[in-house]
């Protein structure tokens, strides 16, 4: 069945649209926090016109963190079938600020059970996109080893291999080994949901995505692939007893699991990503004086189409 992808896509669609759009007034302003609530408090209206039973099992923390949306809160009208939400309003905070590329406004949407319900913490994550041997890639692996496998079932040479990889002091051990072995590396400032997609795209030169980012955005790729095809590892980075309890309160006893694919999402899902500043995926937010241009990036399961919508919406 694909009651999710088709029933609910407009919806889903719309909410990253809406909140791409008021995010994008406050580019290059310098505030990240009011970027961010503005497009939590669009998005939160749009998901709550749907008519669905939505609870989001990845969101921008806890109960008590409101009005952030926040793990566990539900969205919709409550009609209809249940429906686990993945989400971050603003992906790119700090660059949406900065007014930098490749911030988004990202859904994913499954059905109940479809999404891993994951506390706000670190994830580590490898991931490559389709069309490669099964088990190409090992979360605990060496860098060496996994570009080397990946140089091998390519049949490329090592120095044609490409990295993504955050640009972060926690990733200098990775950089470092990606240097020693000749491979080329994609620095990226934010937002690694971009990042694994482009592991998908041919005529983006990244082969392999790696690094310590955000749970959140981590099964947000995930449902991404599960749509587009590929591979991907990770790992719950717990740093404090915090974190621990909040993983044990969500129900998460194995803190060492390596979760592939399949446990992080599965069965019927929608994904979109909304521009808000202008991107590799997709472009940002524009306007004239009488609309804003929003471009998205929307996958299902079980279509090989990727659809790149571009919506013309009205201003007020």
């Amino acid at each position: 069945m694909t009651v999710i992808s088709t029933q609910y896509a407009s919806g889903i669609v719309a909410a990253t649209e809406k909140a791409a759009i008021a995010s994008s007034k406050l580019i290059g302003l310098g505030d990240e926090k009011a970027a961010d609530q503005v497009a939590v408090d669009a998005m939160r209206t749009a998901l709550n016109a749907i008519d669905f039973d939505g609870r989001i099992v990845i969101g921008e923390g806890e109960r008590d963190e409101a009005p952030m949306l926040y793990i566990g809160e539900e969205v919709g009208t409550g009609k209809n079938h249940e429906v686990d939400i993945a989400l971050d309003p603003l992906e790119g905070t700090t660059i949406t600020a900065k007014g930098m590329p490749n911030s988004l406004s990202v859904v994913a949407a499954a059905q109940k059970g479809g999404l891993l319900y994951a506390p706000d913490t670190y994830m580590n994550k490898i991931a490559v996109g389709g069309s490669l041997p099964k088990d190409v890639i090992d979360l605990d692996a060496a860098v060496e080893d996994n570009i080397k496998s990946i140089a091998e079932a390519k049949k490329v040479k090592i120095s044609e291999v490409t990295a993504c990889v955050l640009e972060r002091p926690r990733h200098d051990d990775i950089i470092e080994s990606l240097r020693a072995i000749g491979s080329k590396i994609v620095l990226i400032p934010d937002g690694d949901v971009a990042g694994v997609i482009m592991t998908t795209q041919e005529h983006n030169p990244v082969d392999i995505y790696l690094g310590i980012g955000g749970a959140p955005e981590g099964v947000l790729a995930a449902a991404a692939l599960q749509c587009i095809g590929g591979q991907m590892q990770t790992r719950l980075v717990i740093n404090n007893d915090d974190e621990k309890n909040r993983a044990e309160k969500i129900g998460i006893k194995d803190l060492e699991k390596k979760y592939n694919l399949n446990e992080l999402a599965h069965g019927d899902i929608i994904f979109s990503a909304t521009g808000v500043t202008e991107g590799t995926m997709v472009r940002g937010v524009r306007s004239d004086s009488s609309h804003y241009i929003t471009h998205s990036l929307v996958l299902r399961t079980g279509e090989a189409a990727s659809q790149y919508i571009e919506t013309y919406h009205k201003k007020d």
